[in-house]
């Protein structure tokens, strides 16, 4: 008999089908991203109402998650998301329509619910795809699309509004999600062994063993959440054209770190990763605080990467890993449930240090300076939380769950 083990990849069609059509959802995304807060400027809002409104999104993403985490683990994952990716296209539309801060306001409610679903949907079908051993290296590979987006899109989005103006842009951002949603008719759903019966109650919306990395995803996406928020109107107060390409350089570097870091902590260990990866992103918002030229935004952007790279898909690793294969719609839930928490409350809290410091500075630039030094905080308080549980998620990411595993309480 062959005792060999038998190599195993992550490349299977289906893995392959569900990360093209990830890969166009962000490319929308990630278009619109840059351009709603920008857009809102330019309606003449305050840098407090700017976040308020960039965060919308994020009330309505949490307020269907008693919905979305029975419904994922019950009803088919595959036709689930193209139904949010087709409410977002329909929430493109509505930006494309709008022409007041209010409008702005409602339809960035409407892009919260598709939102709510697209991200831990296309998690948990692309970890169904992946055998177990390869889970973090998988899901750092998957994430290659989001980060191919993120390179691409802010700046064609940018560079569109600058030609075309900002309503033509969020209706081509629209026709973008539309082929996305198409896109999501090759996907091969993989049938489970154990489906769990649809039923709202709250360990169906709430995977317990994944509270706390979700508790570190929350900081880690309070900090997140300024880049994209705020980061075209800083780059513009500094004087910098180019801002869009300060995306560019996160991207280009995100796109080796994320597999690299996947692969790293499936041989080395998480703690190898996620310690230096926290330190990193914080020293990145000092960069961006300090960045004058092109240049120092880039190496900014390019230094964020390097620790987002690898703490993001720990994060989700933890989460994933921490439940049987029937949990996993219910940790996924868990995982943007913390996601949602912090982009709801970090371009509101950065707005809020922002208009204060542009009080004390007298700088508009200068204020919103003080506020990416003060996104260093919450991601001392993500490291925090790992440090304090270590062993505990050292132990469910080393000895994943399965379905024989005992049910949480």
């Amino acid at each position: 008999m062959d005792t060999r083990k038998t190599k195993t990849t992550i490349w299977s069609a289906a893995f392959i089908s569900v990360f093209i059509a990830n890969f166009a959802t962000n490319m929308g995304q990630y278009m619109m991203n840059t351009l709603v807060p920008k857009y809102v400027n330019s309606l003449g809002a305050t840098a407090s109402m700017v976040g308020t409104v960039t965060s919308m999104f994020a009330v309505t993403a949490l307020l269907i998650r008693p919905v979305t985490g029975p419904a994922f683990d019950y009803f088919s994952k595959k036709k689930l998301y193209m139904l949010a990716i087709a409410v977002i296209c329909l929430a493109f539309m509505g930006y494309s329509r709008s022409v007041s801060v209010e409008g702005m306001m409602i339809f960035r409610l409407v892009h919260g619910i598709g939102m709510g679903c697209t991200a831990p949907l296309g998690l948990s079908i692309a970890t169904d795809t992946l055998p177990a051993d390869k889970t973090a290296s998988g899901i750092g590979v998957f994430s290659i699309g989001q980060a191919v987006a993120t390179a691409i899109g802010p700046s064609i989005g940018l560079s569109l509004s600058e030609k075309i103006g900002y309503q033509s842009t969020f209706f081509i951002g629209a026709m973008v999600m539309l082929a996305a949603c198409l896109l999501c008719l090759v996907i091969r759903e993989k049938k489970p062994e154990h489906r769990e019966p649809f039923k709202i109650s709250l360990d169906r919306i709430i995977a317990v063993k994944a509270l706390v990395p979700a508790a570190m995803y929350v900081f880690l996406s309070v900090s997140y959440s300024c880049i994209n928020s705020y980061m075209a109107i800083y780059g513009g107060e500094r004087g910098v054209d180019q801002i869009g390409l300060f995306f560019t350089a996160y991207a280009v570097v995100l796109l080796v770190s994320r597999p690299l870091s996947g692969a790293l902590m499936d041989k080395k260990g998480l703690a190898a990763a996620m310690v230096p990866a926290c330190i990193l992103f914080a020293f990145a918002f000092f960069l961006v605080s300090i960045a004058h030229s092109l240049p120092m935004f880039l190496a900014a952007g390019a230094v964020s990467a390097l620790g987002f790279g690898a703490s993001q898909p720990a994060i989700q690793a933890l989460c994933m890993r921490s439940v049987p294969p029937s949990r996993r719609g219910a940790a996924a839930n868990t995982n943007y449930t913390g996601a949602d928490l912090g982009n709801l409350l970090g371009p509101v809290i950065g707005g809020r240090v922002a208009e204060y410091a542009q009080g004390v500075t007298g700088s508009t630039a200068e204020g919103y300076a003080w506020m990416y030094r003060f996104m260093m905080i919450p991601m001392a308080v993500a490291l925090l939380i790992f440090l304090v549980n270590r062993k505990q998620l050292i132990r469910n990411y080393v000895q994943p769950q399965s379905e024989g595993a005992p049910s949480e309480s």
